[in-house]
C-alpha cells in the first residue's frame, strides 16, 4: 500500500515555458482563487505543447503572468470529469500547480518537461501499428491522492516500451518517466461538422514495473 508521505510523490511534474494566454479564474474555495493558465512548453524538437495549469493566487501574483512571461511550474497531474455539450462524460486532464517561479532566462534549463508516476494500469493496453509502421501502446494509469481519490492519466508508449507493457493486466503497478504534452485532433460533432480537439497525455520515456511492498 501507499501511504500518506508517497502519496505526494507518486505524482510529480516539473516544466518550463512561456505564458501562452492570459490567466482565467477557475473557482474560488476558502478565500483562495484558482486561475487556468496556458503555459507554452518547447520539446527538443522545437515542436511546441500548449499546457493547461491550474494555479492558485496564494503561490504566486497572477497580476504578474503576463503573455511571453517565463514561468517555472512544480505540481501534479491531475484529471477529473466533465459534462460535454451531450451529456457525455469527457476526461479533463491539467496539472494543478504546487510550487510557482518566474524566471528571467531559460538559460542553464537542460529539461523543460519531466514527469514522474507510481501508477496503477486500469484499463487493457490498447497495442497498435501505425501506417508508418511504429508501434504503439496507450494505457490508462490511476494514481492515487489523498482523500481515496485517484487521478486518471492517459498514456502513450512507443517502439520497445509499447511491446514491454502491451499484455500487461489492469492492476499492474509501474513506476513510469515522461512528458506531459498535447496534441490537436480531428473529430465530427453531433452535427458531422469536422472540429479540432485537444488531447493530453503523458508520452513515455521509460517505464518498470514496480514491486508491491508485502
Amino acid at each position: 500500500m501507499i501511504n500518506e508521505i508517497e502519496l505526494l510523490e507518486n505524482n510529480k511534474i516539473y516544466i518550463v515555458g512561456n505564458i501562452a494566454a492570459t490567466p482565467v479564474f477557475n473557482h474560488q474555495i476558502y478565500g483562495e482563487s484558482f486561475y487556468n493558465v496556458i503555459i507554452e512548453v518547447q520539446r527538443l524538437s522545437k515542436q511546441i505543447d500548449m499546457v493547461p495549469v491550474l494555479i492558485s493566487d496564494h503561490l504566486i501574483d497572477i497580476n504578474l503572468l503576463k503573455l511571453g512571461v517565463i514561468i517555472e511550474i512544480k505540481g501534479q497531474v491531475r484529471s477529473y470529469n466533465n459534462l460535454d455539450k451531450t451529456e457525455k462524460k469527457r476526461l479533463v486532464v491539467n496539472i494543478f500547480a504546487r510550487e510557482a517561479k518566474i524566471l528571467d532566462t531559460l538559460d542553464g534549463i537542460e529539461n523543460y518537461n519531466d514527469a514522474f508516476f507510481d501508477a496503477f494500469i486500469c484499463k487493457e493496453p490498447n497495442f497498435r501499428i501505425t501506417p508508418f509502421g511504429r508501434e504503439i501502446c496507450d494505457l490508462l494509469i490511476a494514481v492515487n491522492r489523498a482523500y481515496k481519490k485517484s487521478d486518471y492519466i492517459p498514456c502513450i508508449c512507443w517502439g520497445r516500451n509499447a511491446r514491454y507493457c502491451e499484455n500487461m493486466q489492469v492492476g499492474t503497478r509501474l513506476r513510469i518517466w515522461g512528458r506531459f504534452q498535447s496534441r490537436e485532433y480531428e473529430k465530427k460533432d453531433q452535427y458531422g461538422n469536422i472540429v479540432i480537439k485537444t488531447a493530453y497525455e503523458v508520452s513515455v520515456i521509460k517505464l518498470e514495473k514496480a514491486e508491491e511492498e508485502k
